[in-house]
């Protein structure tokens, strides 16, 4: 074959593979943009499914947050206005597990009983008005205050329940009775009651100043009646 008609056979060859190779080179992309799609499609439903779940976790955690407190409020919060909700299977302590005290001097009728079973707050209050038809003990003086404290000293325990306790429906650091009487005195530990934790009083056997605790918390208690 000549080299005249080989030349235009040779560049038409050339041409060819070029459109071949640039159709190849446009399915690749083509292909290539496809599953990049999907890729970034996947990727878009994993961080849905992601952010859905970390929803539900964030959302159970509230939930546990929300239930621990619904369980402390109905502990302590509406049984403080529905005693009677309490231990409807009460058993009223044995003689040997309480101690007279000597009466107030203001109040010859007036009796206080140690009552040495430890036992939650709103219980105690639940024991001492349906045992005794009465309170836990409400304090207005100092001299009373030391009465008290020297007829708790034996107790091992280190604190015990009076009456005082923070309802869940006031704010700040205001504390009531209950028997409902005026809170005009208090003998708070230092730092007390700001820094305390719970929202029931207890009285050091020691010392006999008052600090705040768990109402939760299991201790002997005072009855006045």
């Amino acid at each position: 074959m000549k080299c005249s008609l080989l030349l235009p056979l040779l560049l038409l060859g050339t041409v060819s593979a070029l459109y071949l190779e640039n159709d190849a080179s446009h399915l690749g992309s083509r292909e290539t943009q496809a599953d990049l799609g999907q890729d970034l499609e996947g990727s878009g439903e994993q961080e849905g499914e992601l952010a859905l779940n970390y929803g539900a976790l964030e959302s159970e955690g509230e939930d546990a947050v929300a239930s621990s407190y619904q369980d402390a409020f109905e502990d302590e919060g509406a049984m403080e206005s529905d005693p009677a909700a309490l231990d409807k299977d009460l058993q009223c302590p044995k003689e040997e597990d309480t101690v007279q005290l000597p009466g107030s001097p203001g109040c010859k009728t007036c009796r206080f009983l140690v009552v040495r079973t430890p036992s939650k707050f709103w219980d105690a209050q639940n024991t001492c008005r349906r045992c005794y038809r009465g309170n836990l003990v409400s304090i207005h003086s100092y001299s009373f205050n030391y009465r008290i404290q020297c007829g708790v000293s034996s107790i091992n325990q280190g604190q015990v329940w009076i009456g005082g306790y923070k309802s869940w429906f006031t704010r700040g650091n205001k504390f009531r009775w209950t028997n409902g009487s005026c809170w005009n005195f208090s003998y708070w530990a230092s730092k007390q009651p700001r820094n305390g934790c719970g929202r029931c009083v207890a009285l050091c056997t020691k010392g006999g100043r008052w600090r705040r605790a768990p109402c939760k918390r299991r201790l002997p208690f005072v009855c006045a009646f």
